[in-house]
């Protein structure tokens, strides 16, 4: 079939599926299509002064971009109109009939089928185009795209159900109308008005003027008539370029949805004109929920990178770390050559200082929360850590400059506290330190339950001395670039042997060296019946109440870490744990006056050794023989 013809072809399953939840879900809320319709007018107009930057005849004799909303009382209909850089054919194919994102999979995976669960979803993900279905049942589009003649113009017409037609027409101006035939019980919104109000209330912040025709009340027919002259609705100047004390909150939030597509209103901001070798405006906001493709960390960063005013790219990842990948907002540099391209961020010097300053700046956003005396600023950070703490922990190893900045601004779990909800700080750590306690102590495992369990806890439980409890994947990796804070060592309660230092009386430590001698006969037994599962055996003083628990060398990666390497398909490098075991514990005092050589002493040593890997999280790798054994061991017991 020629292009020429009108065509019916079928919607992507994703965009049928993202209809119907939709129109549901945001049904309450409805106003925002014409936020998303005028914002997605104004991307457009971007994307054409960028475009046009090298090609001036894009603009042919329109250079004054606008976007143009108007309503038919009669049709029903609302238009909203741009002079951007609109649609090829296969452009509005595929903006339109397609949902090309990334994270498509998982998005459409977290949808609860609760209707203000998914609706703050669906926010995030961003409705865009398809919002206008809330209010219409049809949708028209007329677009053109720059640079094309008036015989290449699309019409795209769909009732967002199942298909949509497309059609070559005539269109003599380039750019993109959208004309929303209106549902049924949708009148309020044919009022000149109502949509100048919803216009004000969303989209003020938009740099375009949004221009309607004027009323005005004519007495003798005593109505209101409209005029053939057009007026500017918004303030149509860019938000990131006005004075702070002229901005409103609304206008900081309605800018924040504008730039970040989500629903929800931001944590918080930072506004900023920087001055000095390099000169750029900056509007940065922290969201106030993690988006559903926040561990894509190919994903492309959320800043809009501008020169002078003009736009010149979205996702400009170059100006903000990975690490802070969920910072959305605005950079406006004055420095930059307006045909910037990725290329060029990546190795101006410019750029870099941009970089630097912004993540300083999104650091202090964070610090100001953290460290505030209001606890609405202490509620706000604990948001913000519960939503993006393990991303910032990716920080601590990626950005050397500001390690120790980032390390005060970490939060753990720990022994102290009655939930993984109730975090500590490492300062907070330090500061409640036991007398002659040197070091801070942590525990890492795959769960906050499996962590405060642990049986290398018990010592610590009995002195009184608090545990870091480390359950997410990146602390491992972390914890391999944060080895101090604040001169104190940071010491896994599962690695090397234990030394408590002061915490210890000379007493315990003269017992300690006396028992682990009386002991070595049985550590030597065990070890040899454990030849092939433990590199070592001794005696532990960690444990007061379970009988084993394997720990690894100093230098060696920790049982959880080999776990999760394993889990991911990753090589892990081959080594045995060391296993303890307690002197006090009566298994073990039974089994130091058992016959090596006889079948009971080497099943109980592996019993011990699995039981001991049973309870830090692992797996067995022969679950059959330690139920045989011990089922033995139980009947031999039952038996006496």
């Amino acid at each position: 079939m020629a292009d020429t013809e009108k065509q019916t072809l079928g919607f992507q399953a994703e965009v049928k599926q993202l209809l119907q939840l939709m129109i549901h879900s945001l049904y309450s809320n409805k106003e925002i299509f014409l936020r998303e319709l005028i914002s997605n007018a104004s991307d457009a107009s971007d994307k054409l002064r960028f475009e046009a930057i090298n090609n001036d005849a894009l603009y042919g004799n329109d250079h004054e971009l606008k976007i143009k909303v108007s309503f038919d009382k009669a049709a029903r209909t609302i238009t909203i109109s741009d002079n951007g850089i609109g649609m090829s054919r296969d452009e509005a194919i595929s903006h339109l009939g397609t949902i090309a994102k990334s994270g498509t999979k998982e998005f459409f995976g977290k949808l609860s089928g609760d209707q203000q669960a998914d609706a703050a979803l669906i926010g995030q993900f961003g409705v865009g185009f398809y919002s206008g279905f809330i209010v219409a049942d049809k949708i028209t589009v007329e677009t053109r795209r720059a640079g094309l003649d008036a015989a290449h113009g699309v019409r795209w017409e769909s009732a967002g159900e199942g298909d949509y037609s497309i059609e070559q027409i005539e269109k003599p101006s380039r750019g993109t109308d959208i004309i929303l035939h209106l549902r049924e019980g949708e009148d309020e919104l044919l009022s000149s008005w109502k949509i100048k109000s919803i216009i004000r209330k969303y989209s003020d912040h938009i740099s375009l003027p949004i221009v309607m025709a004027k009323e005005e009340w004519d007495e003798e027919k005593k109505e209101t008539v409209v005029k053939d002259e057009l007026e500017t609705v918004n303030q149509a100047s860019a938000l990131w370029a006005r004075a702070k004390s002229d901005i409103t909150p609304e206008q900081y939030e309605e800018f924040y949805k504008h730039v970040s597509h989500d629903f929800a209103a931001p944590l918080t901001h930072t506004h900023n004109r920087v001055e000095g070798r390099s000169e750029y405006t900056q509007l940065l906001y922290i969201p106030a929920k993690a988006p559903f493709d926040l561990w894509d960390r190919n994903k492309r960063g959320g800043i809009k990178l501008y020169v002078k005013r003009v736009f010149i790219m979205d996702d400009a990842e170059q100006l903000m770390p990975t690490y802070l990948r969920f910072v959305k907002g605005v950079i406006d540099s004055a420095d930059l050559p307006l045909n910037v391209s990725r290329e060029i961020l990546q190795e101006s010097r410019d750029v870099k200082v941009i970089r630097d300053g912004s993540t300083k700046r999104v650091i202090g956003m964070l610090e100001e929360l953290a460290n505030a005396d209001e606890q609405e600023k202490k509620d706000k950070y604990a948001t913000f850590w519960t939503e993006f703490g393990q991303v910032l922990k990716e920080g601590v190893g990626e950005d050397a400059a500001n390690k120790d900045r980032l390390a005060k601004l970490l939060r753990f779990a720990s022994t102290n506290a009655d939930s993984d909800e109730q975090t500590v700080s490492l300062a907070d750590y330090v500061a409640r330190m036991k007398e002659g306690q040197d070091k801070i102590y942590y525990a890492t495992a795959d769960s906050y339950k499996a962590a405060k369990n642990s049986p290398h806890l018990e010592i610590f439980r009995k002195k009184g001395v608090e545990v870091l409890l480390m359950t997410d994947r990146v602390d491992e990796w972390m914890l391999s670039f944060l080895t101090e804070f604040e001169g104190k060592e940071l010491v896994s309660v599962a690695k090397g042997g234990l030394d408590l230092g002061s915490l210890e009386d000379e007493a315990e430590k003269k017992e300690h060296e006396e028992t682990e001698t009386s002991y070595k006969e049985l550590t030597e037994k065990m070890k040899a019946a454990l030849a092939d599962k433990a590199k070592e055996v001794r005696v532990t003083f960690r444990l007061t109440d379970s009988p084993a628990c394997l720990v690894a060398d100093e230098h060696e990666l920790s049982g959880n870490l080999l776990r999760m390497l394993k889990a991911a398909g990753q090589a892990a490098p081959e080594s045995k744990p060391i296993l303890e075991i307690n002197p006090n514990h009566p298994l073990v005092t039974r089994l130091k006056y058992e016959n090596a050589d006889s079948t009971q002493f080497a099943d109980w040593s592996h019993i011990l050794f699995d039981q001991a890997l049973l309870a830090e999280g692992g797996s067995l790798a022969d679950p059959a023989t330690f139920v045989k054994r011990l089922n033995e061991m139980l009947l031999s017991g039952a038996a006496k």
